[in-house]
């Protein structure tokens, strides 16, 4: 054993050899940009549970930070992603594709730079041509969080008859003024900051849950006579992302976070949503400050009026955005009838109420 590696660490490192071991590759891939940018990418991915062409196949998209390591003992949605998880590994082939220059390859291939000529209509495109490359023509599901989610929706308004089962988590279609705002700040201390992923990260925490949920978890407390821990906790979140996350990648996503929008040199909302085949469930948090709740409500309106197909589920939570990482039990509840699979209880859930429409 190297000197300087205790036990945690190596098993940390155990852990990212056996996932670097399970990432695969489609090469060559020639895409242009929406704005005009001809690149060549190589798009990694996992797949999980059953061989890919053996099972209905569900597609993962993950969030800002995640990436396609979505179940397994470092997975980071496990509690919903695995063997007789609300998601089932034995009954579905589960893929992952990792957004193009979120550096979870630890490739210098995949960095991409030129963040700007990105959009998340572009990863939706990406994906798509994946798909096509993997020779898979139908999904039963496609689900993601916040940006994932997004994408999400911009896969389903691209390629309407694509998924049976279309589930965006604490996300919208469309990034609204309050979020381009909040990723316009990011994006500055990304530019300016001296330390900018951990100023960032610290920055977005206080976005991704509420006061209530803060209030709760910390109650004023002091570890030492400088700090509250509220401010350790926030520093703890900044300096572990600045260890495993890279500037470029955080900017390439917070690029896609604001620029999701199905409609964007297309038609209303509803022309372009009412043509998606799936049934549409979205899943949407009752606290959430980054994706307002109230903005999923009137999506769900609009679009039932001309879709009988689509469904609306409300978690109900102090914890805000990030709700849909802590709330295991409530997702586990309503995504059991799509997945028929058995509700998953969490013990720890004191807030295990879901509105379902």
């Amino acid at each position: 054993m190297h000197p300087n590696f205790n036990d945690k660490e190596l098993n940390c490192n155990r852990y990212l050899i056996e996932i670097m071991k399970n990432i695969k590759h489609i090469s060559s891939l020639n895409y242009t940009t929406i704005t005009g940018k001809k690149v060549t990418l190589r798009l990694s991915y996992q797949t999980f549970g059953k061989p890919l062409y053996e099972a209905p196949i569900v597609l993962v998209n993950h969030a800002l930070t995640g990436n396609s390591n979505v179940c397994g003992a470092s997975g980071w949605w496990k509690d919903i992603i695995g063997s007789h998880k609300s998601i089932d590994s034995n009954k579905f082939t589960v893929l992952s594709f990792n957004i193009p220059g979120n550096g979870f390859d630890d490739s210098e291939k995949s960095i991409i730079e030129n963040y700007k000529d990105f959009c998340a209509r572009d990863i939706a495109e990406i994906f798509a041509l994946g798909l096509e490359r993997l020779n898979i023509n139908s999904l039963f599901a496609v689900i993601g969080g916040s940006v994932g989610g997004g994408i999400a929706w911009e896969l389903a308004a691209l390629k309407p008859d694509l998924i049976e089962h279309l589930i965006p988590i604490a996300t919208d279609w469309k990034s609204t003024d309050w979020l381009i705002a909040n990723c316009h700040i990011q994006e500055a201390i990304l530019n300016n900051s001296s330390q900018p992923l951990k100023d960032a990260r610290m920055h977005a925490m206080t976005l991704y849950r509420t006061p209530e949920s803060l209030k709760q978890k910390f109650q004023r407390t002091t570890s030492n006579d400088e700090l509250f821990n509220i401010e350790s906790w926030l520093n703890y979140h900044g300096k572990t992302l600045s260890d495993r996350f890279q500037l470029s990648a955080y900017k390439m996503m917070n690029q896609i976070l604001r620029t999701i929008d199905i409609t964007k040199n297309r038609a209303s909302f509803v022309e372009v949503a009412k043509t998606i085949k799936s049934t549409i469930h979205i899943v949407t948090i009752n606290s959430d400050l980054f994706f307002k709740a109230e903005d999923n409500w009137n999506t769900y309106i609009d679009l039932k009026l001309h879709k009988e197909n689509v469904n609306i589920h409300e978690v109900k939570s102090i914890h805000g955005h990030d709700a849909f990482l802590i709330e295991y039990g409530q997702l586990s509840k309503l995504l059991a009838p799509i997945f028929n699979s058995k509700t998953q209880k969490n013990e720890n859930n004191k807030y295990s109420l879901v509105r379902d429409w």
